[in-house]
């Protein structure tokens, strides 16, 4: 080559799915953060109560998972939604040794404030997509969360 002729551009890889996923996730949880701050709880808050909200009186080992969090991170997060009364902690009639957390009215309250802000979040995600585009994805987004649980 004399310097005058352009080297072939080489053709770019597609970023991976994991990429993808994950710049999706951190995208979801900053706006989610923002529009739950005015009701004074964080989006790993909000997704703890929301898993209460579809299967109430959890055990904290259960919470922690559904919820996506370490047991460390649930302890601190039970903790804080306890003070501010939005959970409450029983003791497991089966178990004694056991808590089981629920939520409380306020608690409910709290979600149900938040409801359309999110659910305008979620339209706003897949405002490109069809309906269909949009059943396919939530779709393959479980199918691919089962194989890898």
């Amino acid at each position: 080559m004399d310097g005058t002729e352009a080297e072939p551009r080489a053709e770019k890889t597609p970023p991976s799915l994991l990429y993808m996923v994950k710049q999706v996730e951190l995208a979801v949880r900053s706006r989610l953060d923002e529009l739950v701050r005015p009701y004074g709880i964080t989006a790993l808050q909000y997704t703890a109560l929301t898993v209460l909200e579809r299967h109430d009186g959890l055990s904290a080992a259960q919470l922690a998972r559904d919820s996506f969090v370490t047991a460390q991170s649930t302890a601190d997060l039970v903790r804080s939604l306890e003070s501010r009364t939005l959970i409450r902690r029983e003791r497991n009639p089966r178990n004694r040794r056991e808590l089981l957390i629920s939520l409380t009215a306020e608690g409910r309250e709290v979600l149900a404030g938040c409801a359309e802000p999110v659910r305008q979040l979620e339209a706003r995600m897949v405002r490109d997509l069809t309906a269909r585009q949009a059943d396919q994805l939530r779709q393959a987004l479980s199918r691919t969360w089962h194989a890898l649980s």
